[in-house]
């Protein structure tokens, strides 16, 4: 039963049993109610483990589709968890906690993106994967940062594109397609902290480091890498390549995947620019936890609903997505 304090929480807010072995109750309500667990490489290392499937945003639209189970546990942020929902309507879709929102998706409001759409009528809207279902739903077609340049690449020269609404990710599309994309107003508070001066420190302490940046981060940033990808491009490169040492200017939470798939090299977190903190971490991701996860599934709290005329609409450029997506081999 959901009570209104759990609801002003936006989580099952109950003590976990003293003593109990959260990861074996987990594993034992996953297999009595087919439920699937599905997490981002940005929560914590342990939610990770937990999981029966991880990956990024287009890893993880992609396993929603093709589920079997009757229950979706997305741990990671609000959109994702939208996305699960619009693709698996008939299923059961938590997130762990509904405040786990996203800085980038709440940069671009549906109804202000949706003026902005209106204005330029001849053009194609292109929209990142994170934002909310009722921003997609006045969308063409839905990218990720893993197949955004694939994606943009695939249509005509001459075509008129708004693209939104990290205008880092739109600017370093531009810049390697040489398109001129319309460009929405919007960044990652995560992506925006990281430092050119303290990455360059970095790399004066390592020399032979190789620098692996994610596209959502500033063109100063960007300059500095070795390798410009997604999480899971940044992953599988640095599995492949015969490279030691790798500096990180993503969300630090990758790192648990990169040093469990190669624990012989070695992986720094590029830290924000202001504090020396070691690493740079999205608070939102952060509140995935292992007890709410638990909680998540015992009480099947809270659910991901999305309203049917939205969600209608929404589905579109996620599908036009997944099909140029399996068309391109991505």
């Amino acid at each position: 039963m959901v009570d209104k304090y759990w609801e002003e929480k936006g989580y099952a807010d109950v003590e976990v049993p003293e003593g109990i072995d959260l990861k074996a109750e987990i594993k034992r309500m996953c297999k009595e109610k087919n439920a699937v667990i599905m997490a981002h490489y940005y929560t914590d290392g342990v939610v990770q483990d937990m999981a029966d499937f991880v990956g990024d945003s287009l890893a993880l639209a992609q396993k929603a589709a093709q589920t079997d189970a009757d229950i979706i546990v997305m741990c990671g942020v609000h959109f994702m968890g939208e996305t699960s929902k619009i693709l698996c309507p008939g299923k059961m879709v938590l997130v762990p906690d509904l405040n786990a929102s996203c800085s980038l998706a709440e940069s671009c409001e549906a109804e202000a993106f949706g003026e902005f759409v209106k204005a330029h009528p001849d053009h194609t809207v292109i929209s990142y994967v994170n934002t909310t279902a009722a921003t997609k739903a006045v969308t063409d077609i839905v990218v990720t940062s893993g197949n955004a340049r694939q994606i943009v690449d695939s249509l005509p020269k001459e075509e008129k594109i708004i693209f939104g609404p990290d205008k880092n990710l739109g600017s370093y599309i531009n810049s390697i397609t040489g398109r001129d994309m319309l460009l929405w107003d919007g960044a990652c508070h995560v992506h925006e902290k990281f430092s050119v001066e303290k990455i360059l420190a970095l790399k004066k302490e390592h020399p032979d480091a190789k620098v692996l940046v994610h596209p959502e981060c500033k063109g100063t940033v960007v300059k500095l890498a070795d390798k410009v990808g997604s999480t899971a491009a940044l992953l599988s490169y640095s599995k492949n390549t015969d490279a030691k040492e790798f500096i990180v200017v993503t969300e630090c939470g990758i790192l648990h995947e990169m040093q469990k798939a190669c624990p012989e090299k070695t992986f720094i977190p590029a830290p924000p620019e202001e504090n020396c903190c070691a690493c740079n971490e999205c608070n939102y991701m952060k509140l995935i936890t292992m007890k709410k996860l638990y909680n998540c599934l015992k009480y099947e709290y809270p659910q991901i609903e999305v309203d049917a005329e939205v969600a209608e609409k929404a589905i579109r450029p996620i599908r036009r997505m997944l099909e140029i997506s399996a068309k391109l081999g991505l």
